[in-house]
């Protein structure tokens, strides 16, 4: 299964690819971060990542797109910035009729390191080692989004599949 993981963001989204499935070294397929100034408009800065999040779909066509779930109790105005970049993530994977997951922050450092406290630089060595890396991607935003496509690689792969065979069924009888 090739998937590939969203950090959003509106300055920095995070973007990377792995492909692999449960029980197996995984392999890097992709990594980099998806940029917007800072100082543009809010629109200008959303269609920014909708076409760079469009490319990287042409580019690596995945089986699925995991997107971080956004959850904040604390800064509202930084919480929708990301959740707007989240958005177009999900709105350009949808359009193209690929699944998508989201998995929350502390479900992916579970996964990842073993700790749903985890922070991002045990973060950052553990996706380094899983995918057997030279070095650390860089940004954080980048290895999170690897981190993310680990973590759907492991705990989505068989919901995946599920709804892959659902989904036949229901083709195959639409009364159903």
């Amino acid at each position: 299964m090739r998937v590939m993981g969203v950090d959003p963001g509106l300055t920095r989204c995070g973007v990377g690819a792995v492909e692999g499935r449960p029980g197996a070294p995984l392999s890097l397929v992709a990594v980099g971060v998806v940029r917007t100034g800072a100082d543009e408009e809010l629109g200008a800065r959303l269609v920014g990542i909708e076409a760079g999040i469009e490319r990287w779909l042409d580019e690596i066509r995945p089986d699925a797109v995991a997107v971080e779930r956004v959850f904040s109790q604390h800064n509202v105005r930084t919480v929708m910035g990301t959740a707007q970049a989240a958005g177009i993530a999900i709105l350009c994977a949808a359009r193209r009729g690929l699944p998508v997951a989201l998995h929350t922050p502390s479900e992916v450092k579970a996964a990842i390191t073993g700790s749903g406290t985890a922070d991002k630089k045990q973060v950052g060595t553990m996706v380094t080692r899983l995918l057997r890396l030279a070095e650390m991607p860089k940004p954080a935003d980048a290895a999170d989004a690897l981190a993310l496509a680990i973590c759907h690689v492991w705990r989505g792969g068989a919901q995946h599949r599920l709804s892959q065979a659902l989904s036949r069924a229901t083709r195959r009888n639409p009364t159903r």
